[in-house]
């Protein structure tokens, strides 16, 4: 099957210390590369929206207009969703989220010791960004809880969703019955749940390889401005990672009290419950392979020839590359 494709290294020599890398990559340590995708692809999602999330609370405590919107902060997390699916996809599978990691455990055959490898990388690619956005914003972060203390009001706005550590853990909005929290995080992260199963799909036409990142993140954008007023975390390790780096920075009064178990856990449960429902009405077997996704599968199965060593000379790049020259040293 691999002689079908034209492999990065058919095109000429890496480097001697990355070819050096990769005969040890290749057969012993292909789980790392995996798992530097997922904590990449949480940690480059994460800091796409938790910087815009600081500038939107900053600008309500200044009072200072047009520095920041919820629509900002849901095309952000839309984009950082598409840069880190874009990138990380090609060597993990972008899972990027313990909720699907651990559907595709239960349904779909995933290896359970590659899966808990996956959720760490994933929860500490969320604990590493808000910190490298705390970071970043330490001088105004320093100066507002100055002033928030001097008007005695930090500890009381703080640990909600407009506080200074809510840009970085999730809260409940003050005041709100938990019930409806959940009850909203349920739908919204059951929406998205059918969103992503339909997208990676094999048999849907209707959503190219290409394509599969920008649905996912748009899904993703509207269910932020839609109904993150009411309390939405929507990934596991986001909510974990973020609300972990709060208690490093601000101690236990960060954890979230009983809203933390409904941020981390709904998101899990709604993963699993919308791959049934997809699985049960929308898969079927009569449906066919779209040629995209057909094409896709026989790629990376070339490349997992490749890297076992399983594969015959390549002598031509064969025509779907859009040439039929013979390759030279």
């Amino acid at each position: 099957m691999s002689n079908q494709f034209v492999h990065l290294g058919d095109l000429g020599p890496r480097p001697g210390v990355l070819k050096a890398w990769e005969r040890v990559k290749h057969p012993h340590g292909w789980w790392f590369a995996e798992c530097c995708a997922e904590f990449l692809g949480v940690f480059i999602y994460t800091f796409a929206g938790t910087g815009p999330t600081f500038v939107f609370n900053l600008s309500n405590f200044t009072k200072v207009n047009n520095i920041g919107s919820l629509f900002g902060i849901g095309l952000s997390y839309a984009i950082g969703l598409v840069l880190a699916i874009s990138i990380c996809a090609p060597v993990s599978g972008a899972h990027l989220s313990p909720g699907i990691t651990i559907a595709a455990t239960i349904f779909k055959g995933f290896p359970p010791l590659k899966a808990l490898r996956y959720v760490i990388a994933q929860i500490l690619g969320a604990f590493v960004a808000c910190l490298v956005v705390y970071a970043q914003y330490y001088e105004q972060i320093k100066v507002l809880s100055k002033a928030l203390e001097a008007e005695g009001v930090l500890d009381v706005v703080n640990f909600t969703p407009q506080g200074i550590a809510g840009c970085f853990a999730l809260y409940a909005p003050v005041g709100s019955s938990l019930r409806y929290v959940f009850f909203n995080e349920f739908i919204c992260t059951f929406i998205l749940g059918i969103v992503i199963w339909a997208c990676v799909d094999h048999t849907n036409f209707y959503v190219p390889t290409s394509f599969i990142s920008v649905v996912i993140g748009l899904g993703y954008a509207t269910i932020i401005w839609g109904f993150s007023p009411v309390g939405l975390a929507a990934n596991t390790a986001r909510d974990v990672g973020g609300r972990l780096m709060a208690v490093a920075i601000w101690g236990t009064k960060a954890n979230g009290g009983a809203y933390a178990a409904i941020a981390a856990l709904t998101n899990i449960l709604t993963a699993c419950l919308s791959l049934v429902v997809y699985e049960t009405i929308f898969a079927d077997s009569s449906r066919v392979v779209s040629p995209d996704r057909h094409h896709h599968l026989h790629a990376q199965a070339a490349e997992q020839e490749y890297r076992t060593g399983n594969r015959p000379a390549v002598t031509h790049i064969p025509e779907p590359y859009g040439s039929s020259e013979k390759i030279t040293a």
